[in-house]
């Protein structure tokens, strides 16, 4: 009979714990009720047209609510799918999504999902795989979303005193509006429909992944190209952060929660065994697609209030 070796107490190898399923299907369930409450608000403003009126509460806004919802679960689920799908792919023990609830005001209902990978990735060709497989899958829902969105929203007459929420556009977003709806006349401005408003929220999240910066999917994307020179991407993409706050008051939580993750983890991404073996071309031409998602996602001012009070 053959004796199990003797570990010392803290190189005894152990399982990992096993998936809570209900905790993971709880916060789906919140998270998809908080994003159709607040999904019905933005129903409720769509049909107001800029209107100064109210709609009252009803189970038919509710369900308004959901064109908003799901199309915002199935991005941010896509986008985490895709990280997890490519966990199991390479035998990396990893969580299903963990979905973030958020009850209105705030305006999307969430703080988006995450999963959590429970063992170090050794390689950088698959911590690549793992970091870009997110922003791609996520990218090709919210693209359909974005047009089916534009298509079903309506250009309005703005009262003469109006005062709201301003989006900042990302450039696919200005691109497919221009397309759609052409030179908006003076006076007048589109109602974004609550579909279009989670296309625009999907491909910001996107954006705020792709930061080159520590454990984000940028942050995995850049180390795995550019391997210890990360670093100075990191603090480069750090300092264009602070100097977006200044730009726009939304970027200020953001900014907090990098500086916050560059104090904790330092700007040194985990290196990987093979740190010095160049991405072959197809994990480049992935990366260089990633860049460009990157840049039609991106807003430099997100959110702005917006007073158009005419004297």
């Amino acid at each position: 009979m053959e004796r199990a070796p003797d570990y010392p107490p803290d190189l005894v190898p152990r399982p990992f714990p096993r998936d809570r399923y209900w905790v993971h299907a709880g916060l789906l369930l919140l998270t998809l009720g908080t994003t159709t409450v607040v999904g019905a608000g933005h129903y409720a403003a769509y049909l107001m047209d800029f209107r100064a009126e109210t709609v009252e509460p009803s189970w038919g806004l509710l369900a308004g609510g959901l064109w908003y919802s799901l199309t915002i679960m199935v991005i941010l689920g896509a986008h985490e799918m895709g990280h997890y799908l490519a966990c199991r792919f390479y035998g990396i023990n990893a969580t299903l999504p963990f979905f973030i609830p958020v009850p209105p005001p705030v305006l999307t209902g969430t703080l988006g999902a995450f999963i959590r990978i429970r063992q170090p990735v050794r390689s950088k060709r698959v911590l690549f795989d793992i970091g870009v497989a997110g922003p791609l899958a996520g990218f090709v829902f919210a693209v359909p979303a974005l047009v089916i969105g534009l298509a079903q929203s309506r250009v309005a007459a703005l009262p003469a005193d109006f005062s709201g929420l301003s989006l900042g556009e990302p450039l696919l977003f200005k691109g497919a509006a221009w397309i759609m709806w052409g030179t908006i006349p003076e006076g007048y401005s589109l109602n974004l429909h609550p579909m279009g408003f989670a296309a625009w929220f999907g491909l910001l999240a996107t954006a705020l992944n792709l930061f080159p910066i520590g454990q984000l999917d940028g942050g995995h994307i850049s180390y795995a190209v550019f391997g210890r020179r990360s670093s100075f991407i990191t603090l480069g993409a750090i300092a264009i952060a602070v100097v977006l706050t200044f730009v726009s008051m939304s970027w200020v939580v953001w900014t907090l929660m990098l500086l916050a993750m560059l104090y904790f983890f330092g700007p040194h991404h985990p290196p990987t065994v093979d740190e010095h073996v160049p991405l072959d071309r197809a994990r480049l031409a992935l990366a260089a697609i990633a860049l460009l998602i990157f840049v039609l996602s991106f807003t430099p001012a997100p959110i702005e209030p917006l007073d158009l009070v005419q004297r």
